[in-house]
Parts: C-alpha cells; sequence; structure tokens
C-alpha cells in the first residue's frame, strides 16, 4: 500500500524540481497529483506553490535565454573588436541569429546601388542554389518593405502577405526554399539602409518583440562589421595612394636632384669649352647608354659607350618637326636644333622607351649638344674667315716678307715650319660654301689651311707626299658633295715663300686629271708620267728617270749587263726582236732574254703604248742627263 503523502512532500518535490531544471510541464504535474491525496486546504497551498514555481521558471528561462543573447551579442562585439575577415563576421553573425532565434534560415542581403539590386551576400540553413543566388529589384519583397521604411518587418506566411510587392523572381526563389514566415531587419549606417538581416522558417510562425530586437541587434552589429571593413578598405586605398604619391614625390625629388646634376655637369662642360666627345661621354654616364652625335649631313662627329650608328635620318627630321625625341629601332632620337635650324642629331642607344625624366634628360641634353655645335659652326666660320684670307694672302705674297704671315698661321694652329703640300679643287657658285665649309672641317683635322682663290678651292697641308694627300682629299670631300671632287696636287715645299708656285703647279695638275678624264681622283704631277714632267715647273727630271726605269739602271749597275741599251735598240727597232739582234750584233734569243728579265724588272705592262711611250721618254733623259756611259 503506497504511502500518504502530505502537503510538505510536495513542495519539496516543487523546489527538487526546480533546483534539478525540472521542466514546466513536470511542475505542473506536482498539483495534478496532490488533488488525489491532499484535503481542499492543503491542496490549495500546493496548487499555488506550483503556479509560483511555474512562474519562477519562466522567469529562470527568461533569464537564460537574455543571458544568452548576451552572450552572443559579446560574442560578435568581440569578432568586430578583432576583425580581420569581415566576411567571417557576416557568417557568424547570420549563423548566431538563427541558432538564437532557433530559424530553420538566416541569410543577408546588401544593396548594390550601381546596378539598381539587392543580392544575397550571406546565407545560413539554405539548400536552394536559386534562392541564395538570388538578385532583387530595389523595393521589391519583403526586403524591399525593409529598406524603404527602414523599420523591421515580419510575415507569419509570406504568400499570403500583401503589404510588399511580389515578383516571379522572388517567390520562385523563396518556394525553391520552401519558406513560409520571415523576419527581416535593416542594417543602417549613418541614416541609410544598405541591407536587411532575415529569420526564416519553413511553417508558419509569429515572431515575438524580443525576437524582432535580438535580430534588429545583430544586424546593427554586420552594420559595423560592414561599415568597418567600408573604413578599412578606404584606409588601406588610402595608405596605397600614400604610399604611391609619397614614392612619386621621392622619385620626383630624386629625377630632379639628377636632372639638376645633369645639367650643372653638362654646362660646366660647355663653359669649360668641352668638346662633342665630352658631352657624349657625360650624357652617356648619365642616362646609362650609348651615345652617338651626328651633324645635320648624317656624318658621325662623336661616340661614347656604344659602337658606331648609320644615321638614322628619318627619325631627325620626325624629332625636328615635333620638337622631341622619337624612337628608332632600339633607340631614341633627339634632333639638335637652333630655332628651326637642324645642327646635328643625337642617339641613345638600346634605351626605345626611357623614364619620362630620362626622356627630358636626354631631350635636354639635345639642347646643350644644339648650343655646342652653334659654337662649333661660329669658330669654324671665324677661323675659315680667317684661313680663307691666309691663304689668298700666302698666294699674293710675292716677294713681301713672310713674317707677320708666319705669326697669323700660329694663331690658327698652322705650323708655317716644314714640309707641306697644295692641294687645289675647282668649286663652282652652285657649292662653293658647301664644299669651303666641308674642306675647313677637312683641314682643320689635319692642322692646315683652306681657302678659296679665285675658282679654286686651295688646301695646304702638313707632309711630304702630295699624291697620297690628294687621293685622300678627293674622297673625304666626294663624300661630303655627294659627287666627284678631283684634287691636284703639288710638292712637297718648305716654308711658306714656295706655296705660290706650288699652287701654280696643283693647277697644272688639277687639269692634266681634267684632261685625262679622271674626275673623282686626286694625283700630283709626279704621278702623271711624262705628261707631270711636260707640266711641270721645274720638273724633277732625274725622280721621273728613277721612277719609270730606274730598276733597269740598278741592275746595270750591280750585274754589269747593258739592259738599257738593249730597251733603246728596241724601241728604236720598232720592237722587232730580229733587227735589234743585228743592231746588237748578238743573237735574237739574247734579245729574249735580255727582254724578259726587263720585264721582271718593269712589269709585264712595260711593252703597251702608253708605258712604252714614258719608258722611251726616261731613256732620252737619262742619255741627255750624262749619266749614260
Amino acid at each position: 500500500m503506497t504511502s500518504m503523502l502530505t502537503c510538505s512532500d510536495y513542495l519539496l518535490n516543487l523546489f527538487e524540481l526546480l533546483a534539478g531544471d525540472g521542466t514546466s510541464e513536470q511542475l505542473a504535474q506536482v498539483p495534478v497529483e496532490a488533488r488525489a491525496q491532499l484535503p481542499a486546504r492543503d491542496l490549495h497551498r500546493v496548487e499555488r506553490a506550483g503556479k509560483l514555481a511555474l512562474r519562477l521558471r519562466n522567469t529562470l528561462d527568461e533569464r537564460r535565454r537574455h543571458e544568452s543573447e548576451l552572450a552572443a551579442l559579446f560574442d560578435t562585439a568581440g569578432d568586430l573588436a578583432r576583425v580581420r575577415d569581415p566576411d567571417a563576421v557576416l557568417r557568424a553573425i547570420v549563423h548566431r541569429a538563427r541558432m538564437l532565434l532557433g530559424s530553420h534560415v538566416a541569410y543577408l542581403s546588401l544593396n548594390d546601388s550601381r546596378a539598381g539590386t539587392t543580392y544575397m551576400r550571406v546565407t545560413d540553413g539554405c539548400v536552394s542554389a536559386l534562392f541564395q543566388q538570388v538578385r532583387l529589384g530595389m523595393g521589391e519583397g519583403l526586403g524591399g518593405l525593409v529598406a524603404q521604411t527602414a523599420r523591421p518587418y515580419a510575415t507569419p506566411s509570406y504568400f499570403e502577405d500583401e503589404r510588399f510587392t511580389h515578383t516571379d523572381d522572388i517567390d520562385h526563389a523563396v518556394g525553391d526554399e520552401r519558406l513560409v514566415a520571415i523576419l527581416g531587419v535593416p542594417l543602417s549606417v549613418g541614416g541609410s539602409v544598405i541591407g536587411v538581416l532575415y529569420a526564416a522558417d519553413r511553417s508558419t510562425r509569429d515572431y515575438s518583440h524580443d525576437e524582432i530586437a535580438l535580430l534588429s541587434s545583430l544586424a546593427d552589429h554586420a552594420a559595423i562589421a560592414i561599415d568597418n571593413s567600408r573604413l578599412l578598405e578606404e584606409t588601406r586605398h588610402a595608405l596605397v595612394e600614400l604610399n604611391t604619391a609619397h614614392e612619386t614625390i621621392r622619385e620626383h625629388n630624386s629625377a630632379m636632384r639628377r636632372a639638376e646634376r645633369a645639367h650643372d655637369r653638362l654646362t660646366d662642360l660647355v663653359l669649360r669649352g668641352g668638346t662633342l666627345e665630352d658631352i657624349a661621354k657625360a650624357v652617356a654616364d648619365v642616362l646609362g647608354g650609348g651615345i652617338v652625335v651626328h651633324d645635320e649631313d648624317g656624318t658621325e662627329l662623336a661616340c661614347a659607350a656604344t659602337d658606331s650608328l648609320p644615321w638614322p635620318g628619318r627619325a631627325v627630321r620626325q624629332s625636328r618637326n615635333s620638337g622631341r625625341s622619337v624612337p628608332w629601332r632600339t633607340n631614341l632620337v633627339c634632333a639638335a636644333l637652333a630655332g628651326p635650324e637642324l645642327l646635328g642629331s643625337l642617339t641613345l642607344v638600346g634605351c626605345h622607351e626611357p623614364a619620362d625624366a630620362d626622356r627630358r634628360l636626354f631631350e635636354r641634353a639635345g639642347v646643350v649638344t644644339a648650343l655646342v655645335l652653334l659654337l662649333r659652326r661660329r669658330t669654324a666660320e671665324a677661323e675659315e674667315r680667317v684661313r680663307g684670307e691666309l691663304i689668298t694672302e700666302l698666294l699674293g705674297a710675292g716677294e713681301r716678307a713672310y713674317g707677320g704671315l708666319s705669326a697669323r698661321a700660329r694663331r690658327v694652329g698652322f705650323d708655317p715650319e716644314g714640309s707641306k703640300v697644295v692641294l687645289v679643287s675647282r668649286c663652282g657658285n652652285a657649292d662653293r660654301e658647301r664644299l669651303a665649309s666641308t674642306a675647313s672641317r677637312y683641314v682643320g683635322q689635319h692642322s692646315g689651311l683652306a681657302g678659296t682663290h679665285g675658282d679654286h678651292l686651295v688646301l695646304v697641308l702638313p707632309g711630304t707626299d702630295a699624291g697620297s694627300a690628294a687621293q685622300y682629299a678627293a674622297r673625304a670631300l666626294g663624300t661630303s658633295a655627294a659627287r666627284p671632287v678631283t684634287v691636284g696636287g703639288s710638292g712637297p715645299v718648305e716654308g711658306l715663300d714656295g706655296i705660290a708656285g706650288k699652287y701654280e703647279e696643283a693647277c697644272r695638275c688639277l687639269e692634266a686629271l681634267l684632261a685625262l678624264g679622271r674626275t673623282g681622283e686626286g694625283a700630283a704631277l709626279a704621278e702623271l708620267g711624262f705628261l707631270g714632267v711636260l707640266l711641270g715647273d721645274r720638273g724633277d727630271l732625274s725622280g721621273y728617270v728613277r721612277r719609270t726605269v730606274g730598276a733597269v739602271l740598278d741592275y746595270d749597275s750591280r750585274k754589269g749587263t747593258d739592259l738599257v741599251k738593249t730597251l733603246r735598240s728596241y724601241f728604236e727597232h720598232d720592237a722587232g726582236l730580229s733587227r735589234t739582234a743585228r743592231a746588237l750584233h748578238v743573237h735574237v734569243n739574247t734579245v729574249a732574254q735580255r727582254l724578259e728579265r726587263v720585264s721582271a724588272l718593269l712589269g709585264p705592262d712595260w711593252r703597251t703604248p702608253e708605258r712604252g711611250l714614258e719608258i722611251q721618254l726616261a731613256l732620252r733623259l737619262h742619255r741627255l742627263s750624262g749619266d749614260e756611259q
């Protein structure tokens, strides 16, 4: 038989259930059981105690729920304080919203102001790919209502609620996720709604004020996370821009200092009378590339840190027209200009696309080069004028003393002492200035003089070989003038007083070259054979004999033979071997052997008419000189 329970037993049972986290159902069961055991007076006490126990249980549950919510909010605040990955914070907030509200689904959408739409940023508990990828127009669906009013909205049955705009896309997505009840609260930053935080269930549900307040608190945290992310991104962007600006300023300052040093260096070179080679080396050193300098005609004037290059004429014209440097192959070309006049050009080798600062430095070097070229031209023009005047006075000095002319010659770098050769070329009015300028540069390289005298261009150069000097001058002047230039030479002559006479001889040599059709060549009278002897004034007869038949004369002297006599008889008898043999009283084979020896000494072409004539003249001069026994 079950023992009878007293009122105290039931009251103790209620306390034990409260202390042991008994459920509300267990607490409500205690008064029910007491009705069968206790009298009315005691039962009233137990029922009253049961109601108090249920109220206390509800209070305890509510406090625990608040504690859980507060803990979640503190955890979220901690996440925000330690934020490194904003997306991770948003995912944690959405997940906590779902857990705390006990919802099937939670998600967060953000506005895309540029596209005019709202898109899903984070979802938790979703299974529909269509729902996770849905993009809504502004003002559509429950979220549109929340965004427009900036207030929370809840619906226990989404498809039956007519307070917001339904669209096929939204309804299909919601239906695909099988959602019924939806709660949405705004994410606000600075009074503007940037998105919506949702909790949703797949069954009908009425969301309480506490649940709406909880979700709103989480939405505020999410808005803070998003705003912090924006601020962090703006801060990072500002730092990047600041670093970029700092680097730009640093590079600009460095470029300015480098440009100042380069400008000072180039200016110092110009003031100290630096050459184009000095300028080229300085620019090559500053820019770290090779430099080639050409004049306006394409002649290379200087080269530094690279090999020679062809003249980039087309690129020079482009640079001249634009006033800026232009690319050419893998190089950069800048015209050196004095106003619109082209003085020359610079080529920066191996630097097709330099930095802006280097390009400006290169173009500034072009200006400095133009200044040097202009000074060089003015100096050359002055020297050319002085040298030309000196040539005129030398040729017309006559019997005057040469003391004053010698002093003036030294002032322009010409040594009046020593051996010199005189070169003459004909210059017409069309190219007189160009040819004279070229000749001036040419003699400047050889410490000579150049000037015009009548229709002739006259060059006086140190040296003893007039023929070689004439040949070199003909090639150099012809290349510059882009046409054949014929040069007659004469000399050598010692001092200044014989230059006028050698000038006349060089003129006759020039006429002889032109008469012989040897246009574009250079030679001296001595190289024209008997024509030189005939045209020359006080020709070197013995020298001519030695140059023509000296080898035969030497052979006879060494061997005691008679090849000279055999040669003379050979020519006197019209090159007939038999008649020559009879005249010499020797066998014809002996004559043939002697002539073979002559061929070995004079060369196989001695029998040609032109060479034969020179040899006959040399033999006659040899006889007339009295040297022949």
